[in-house]
C-alpha cells in the first residue's frame, strides 16, 4: 500500500470516527436520561407555578405567593435535574449554554422538544386535575393593556437575560461546586416579583407554551418567544466573552457542538500514552 493510500484510508477512518462520535452520545443511555429529566422537571415546574395562578374564590393569588411558588419550584426542579441534565428546564437556557459551547446541537434540540413536551404534560394534568370554575385562562401569559409589544419584549429580555446570567454563574465548575438551586430559585422568584405586572411573567416559553397549547389561546404569544430567547443570548455573549472569557479554541467549539468534544479529548490522551519517544534503534529499523 503506498503512502496516498494510507493517508486516504486514514481520512476515512477519522471520517467515519466523526460520524459514529455524533451518534455515540445521541444513542448513549445518558443521553435519553438527561432528555427523559428535562422534560419531567419542567412538568413539575409548570403544573406547581401554574397551581399558583389559579384564582380560588376563597382565596386569590398575590403576587408575593406566586413568586415565592415559581422560586420553590424552581430550586426543586434544578435540584433534581441538576447533575443528570444541567437542570436547564427552559428553552431559553438552552438555547444560551448552546451558543456559549457548553452543550452540543443535538443535545439542545432534544432538550428544548423534551422541554415543550414537559410544559404542556404539567399544564394538561393541572387542567385536569382542576374544577372547571377555577381553571380560566390557566394562568397564560398576557400583556398588561397599558403596555405595548416592545415594552413587554423589552421586559421579557431583561427578565431572561438576569436569569440565564445566574445560570451560567451558579452552573460554572470553575467558580461554584455546590448546588444553584438556590441562587436559581431566587433568580426566578426576583423575575416574577416585577414581571408579574407587565406581562404575567414567563422568562421560559416552555411556561408559555404549555397553557397556551391547552387552553388553545396564542395571543401575543410571540413576545413570550422573543423576549427569552434574545435575553438568553445576549446573557451567553456577555458571561463567555466579556464576564467570563471561554478560551476554547475553534476546533473544540466544533467538537462540543457535534457532541464528540469527550470522545476526540479521550483520543488525544490515548495518542500521547501510545506514542513512543524515537530512538537510533527505530530509525535504523524504519530504514
Amino acid at each position: 500500500m503506498s503512502w496516498g493510500e494510507t493517508e486516504d484510508v486514514g481520512m476515512v477512518g477519522r471520517l467515519g470516527a466523526g460520524m459514529l462520535g455524533c451518534l455515540g452520545e445521541v444513542l448513549s443511555v445518558t443521553f435519553y436520561r438527561a432528555v427523559f429529566t428535562e422534560f419531567l422537571a419542567t412538568s413539575i415546574y409548570v403544573f406547581f407555578g401554574l397551581g399558583s395562578v389559579l384564582r380560588w374564590p376563597s382565596a386569590l393569588p398575590t403576587i408575593l405567593q406566586i413568586s415565592i411558588t415559581f422560586n420553590l419550584a424552581a430550586a426543586t426542579v434544578v435540584q433534581i435535574a441538576w447533575h443528570v441534565s444541567g437542570a436547564h428546564v427552559n428553552p431559553a437556557v438552552t438555547m444560551a449554554f448552546l451558543l456559549g459551547s457548553h452543550i452540543s446541537l443535538g443535545r439542545a434540540a432534544c432538550y428544548m422538544v423534551a422541554q415543550l413536551a414537559g410544559g404542556i404534560a404539567g399544564a394538561a394534568t393541572l387542567y385536569g386535575v382542576t374544577p372547571a370554575e377555577v381553571q380560566g385562562s390557566l394562568g397564560i401569559n398576557t400583556v398588561r393593556s397599558n403596555i405595548t409589544s416592545g415594552q413587554a419584549v423589552a421586559v421579557e429580555l431583561i427578565l431572561t437575560f438576569q436569569l440565564v446570567l445566574c445560570y451560567f454563574a451558579s452552573t460554572d465548575r470553575h467558580r461554584n461546586a455546590n448546588s444553584p438551586a438556590i441562587s436559581i430559585g431566587i433568580s426566578v422568584a426576583l423575575g416574577h416579583l416585577i414581571g408579574i405586572y407587565f406581562t404575567g411573567c414567563s422568562m421560559n416559553p416552555a411556561r408559555s407554551f404549555g397553557p397556551a397549547v391547552i387552553v388553545n389561546k396564542f395571543t401575543v404569544h410571540w413576545i413570550f418567544w422573543v423576549g427569552p430567547m434574545t435575553g438568553a443570548i445576549l446573557a451567553s455573549v456577555i458571561y463567555n466573552v466579556l464576564l467570563y472569557p471561554d478560551l476554547k479554541s475553534l476546533s473544540q467549539r466544533l467538537a462540543i457542538l457535534k457532541g464528540t468534544f469527550e470522545m476526540e479529548a479521550e483520543d488525544m490522551e490515548e495518542a500521547k500514552q501510545n506514542r513512543q519517544p524515537v530512538s537510533l534503534v527505530n530509525v535504523i529499523q524504519m530504514v
